[in-house]
């Protein structure tokens, strides 16, 4: 059985404050061990946490202002504002990572510690997932930006699985440091979709077009 909505508006706040909580723990880690590895997808993973927490406390803001009164026709206009800024954010994110990895590919790919990138990227894994788990299946079909975080959460996930074994590769060969970059404009890529389709979203629902949460 469906929960109530009064029971969901509340649960939905306790759930996004639950990732809120997760992704600021991991940015300073994460900030620490892409500097002491010297790998630009690790700092590329902590930008995108930084805009994430950004999207997320907006977005508690957002939630805040439809429960005020949920029946009001406009009660959705806040999340998809929420969903708006967390796309331009992660967009932003994006396009500072791609110019920090071409400029080292160019430079010819500096070294990188492999075993801080495995470890970091590991727990962020465990983390995201953690944070998928808190959100729930439900998340997908809630609302717009609820299902922006679900799918932020496994996106994150991911991507921390792919650096991991990057950073595996590294540590095994003591080399293929062009890996970094690489894995980092990869990301990029992942995270510039997500958000691109994000920000249609929120634009259709800003004018009153139904949003589909089922077609991804």
């Amino acid at each position: 059985m469906d929960a109530a909505p009064g029971t969901t508006q509340r649960t939905q706040r306790r759930r996004i404050l639950i990732v809120l909580c997760l992704n600021a723990a991991l940015i300073v880690g994460l900030v620490v061990a892409g500097f002491a590895a010297n790998s630009v997808s690790v700092l590329a993973a902590a930008g995108d946490t930084v805009a994430d927490c950004f999207g997320l406390i907006v977005g508690l803001i957002a939630i805040g202002m439809r429960d005020r009164d949920p029946e009001d026709p406009r009660a959705q206009r806040p999340i998809a504002v929420a969903a708006l800024v967390n796309a331009t954010l992660l967009l932003v994110v994006v396009v500072t990572i791609v110019l920090e990895a071409v400029s080292r590919l160019l430079a010819g790919s500096p070294p990188v510690e492999g075993l801080p990138i495995v470890i970091v990227s590991v727990i962020t894994m465990l983390v995201m997932l953690a944070g998928a788990v808190v959100l729930g299946r439900s998340a997908a079909s809630e609302d717009l930006h609820m299902r922006s975080v679900l799918l932020d959460s496994l996106a994150d996930a991911a991507a921390a699985a792919a650096i991991a074994v990057a950073g595996v590769v590294i540590l095994l060969t003591g080399g293929l440091y062009w890996l970094d970059p690489v894995l980092a404009l990869v990301v990029s890529v992942v995270v510039a979709v997500a958000a691109l389709r994000l920000l249609v979203k929120a634009i259709a629902s800003l004018r009153g077009e139904d949003v589909d949460f089922d077609d991804d």
